[in-house]
């Protein structure tokens, strides 16, 4: 049915963000914890290099979730917006605080303002995943209502929601150090890859155990996805695990050529595992289904048609980007090197 096939990209776009935009926030996240001026400055300087030329575009894959979920699904964004609009709105701002003090602290000379900026820089990229992730948890245990009429904490703030938005930010902080692991790698500075490798295998086991936890936590909160987890959604949970497992192992040997693949495709896995344990519920423990609450057919077809067409225009773009990217690292690495 098409009314799948539109869940369907709509989770693609999940995984992208989930990727690409966590990756991104994680940076974030090691850049608050990088110390002071002198000691922080390498790792900061190589988490600059890498989310540069990448931040903005990664942006897109939010503004695409958000167009196909009140397109395709009005009613269940609807309720979601309404719900939970508190935790929205706070991630909504931080993205804005986090992309000025990204900006602003590498135009400003005064070291004062260069500190201010990259705290706000710093400290954003770690509640956006966090509220963001809250929405999440909000959903997964059922306490959206599908004719919610206001915001109400309690739906944003149970056990599920705050396990869920720490697992967000863990994830994010793995996704984040196991690329730039990879990065330093590429670049032979082999003191930051293992700086970033052992932060990239401790955020990849905080994450595991959120993980685990969170499961046992929807064992209480929502019967009905526990059970699509442990059964119908099982083989993507252990693809998940295993490439975590993998990801861990190949840090602690040395290996570095296939951490970004794994990783991502351990994310995606968590992703993809979550829609198939939920499915066809759209919003858990309302009656509401991927048919039930799906726009008209003609605008299903509307939405996978220009999907197509999108995919067609964006994709070689962003692999465009990333094919750049890496070729400006490498001239910027050579100059120095000429220097």
């Amino acid at each position: 049915m098409i009314v799948d096939v539109v869940g369907g990209i709509l989770l693609a776009g999940l995984t992208l963000y989930a990727a690409l935009g966590g990756a991104d926030f994680g940076g974030g996240l090691w850049d608050l914890l990088a110390g002071g001026d002198r000691r922080g400055r390498a790792p900061r300087q190589l988490i600059d290099d890498t989310i540069t030329p990448v931040w903005e575009a990664n942006h897109v894959w939010l503004i695409f979730i958000l167009v196909i979920f009140w397109t395709a699904f009005p009613s269940a964004f609807a309720a979601v917006m309404t719900a939970a609009a508190l935790p929205l709105w706070l991630a909504a701002f931080g993205i804005v605080l986090r992309g000025s003090g990204f900006a602003f602290r590498k135009e400003v000379e005064a070291l004062h303002w260069q500190r201010l900026f990259g705290a706000a820089f710093a400290f954003s990229s770690l509640i956006v995943p966090f509220f963001m992730g809250t929405v999440i948890g909000a959903i997964a245990s059922g306490r959206v209502a599908a004719d919610a009429a206001h915001t109400d904490p309690a739906v944003w703030t149970g056990p599920t929601s705050l396990l869920i938005g720490a697992l967000f930010v863990a994830v994010c902080a793995y996704l984040a150090a196991v690329f730039l692991t990879r990065e330093a790698s590429r670049r032979e500075d082999h003191r930051l890859r293992r700086y970033f490798a052992l932060r990239a295998g401790a955020a990849g086991v905080i994450s595991g155990a959120l993980a685990l936890a969170t499961l046992l936590e929807i064992h209480s909160s929502n019967p009905a996805l526990f059970h699509g987890l442990t059964h119908r959604a099982l083989p993507l949970v252990i693809v998940s695990a295993a490439c975590g497992l993998a990801v861990i192992a190949f840090l602690a040997t040395g290996r570095s050529q296939a951490l970004r693949p794994l990783s991502v495709l351990g994310v995606a896995a968590v992703v993809w595992g979550w829609g198939v344990a939920q499915y066809p519920a759209l919003l858990p423990g309302t009656g509401l289904t991927l048919t039930s609450g799906a726009a008209p057919h003609s605008i299903l077809v509307t939405v996978v048609v220009v999907f197509v067409a999108a995919a067609v225009l964006v994709g070689p773009s962003f692999l465009l980007l990333f094919s750049l990217h890496g070729r400006q690292l490498l001239e910027g690495e050579s100059h120095a090197g000429k220097g």
